[in-house]
């Protein structure tokens, strides 16, 4: 017997919709689906953004996003959907969905807080911002760049 995870993630050039994940996350026995949209917002620090562009080492972005679905999937009685926008991502765009499923919704939540921490955490993806006047790698504290190929 085939048994589906009860996970999946993907990461893609194209433009995401949370529409996929839930119902990916969706189940007869589940009361609760938590929806969390990253979206580019157009100021940071009082500058004004005009867009973000992604960057990841995919294969090890795809492997840490497993482990980030499996860790939420064993802590709590959830199904998830993790999407990742890479490129070019325009003000209102999102970058990150993470949709969750669950009987209830205190898990469904903590799992889905717990995501996008460990996300951002763990997975090898980088955020550069493009505003009025330059630009800047977000969340770049030890002077770190990823390597163009």
């Amino acid at each position: 017997m085939v048994t589906e995870d009860p996970y999946r993630i993907k990461i893609t050039e194209n433009p995401i919709s949370d529409i996929d994940g839930r119902t990916f996350v969706s189940d007869g026995t589940h009361g609760v689906v938590v929806v969390f949209h990253g979206v580019t917002r157009d100021n940071t620090d009082s500058r004004q953004v005009l867009f973000l562009e992604y960057e990841s080492y995919l294969p090890m972005a795809k492997k840490k996003l497993r482990k980030v679905a499996r860790e939420m999937c064993q802590k709590w009685n959830v199904k998830t959907s993790i999407e990742h926008r890479l490129g070019k991502v325009d003000i209102g765009e999102a970058s990150l969905i993470v949709a969750v499923g669950s009987p209830h919704r205190k898990e469904a939540f903590d799992a889905c807080v717990y995501s996008v921490d460990r996300i951002k955490q763990e997975v090898p993806i980088w955020k550069k911002e493009y505003f009025r006047g330059g630009e800047v790698w977000i969340g770049d504290a030890e002077g770190f760049r990823p390597l163009k190929g």
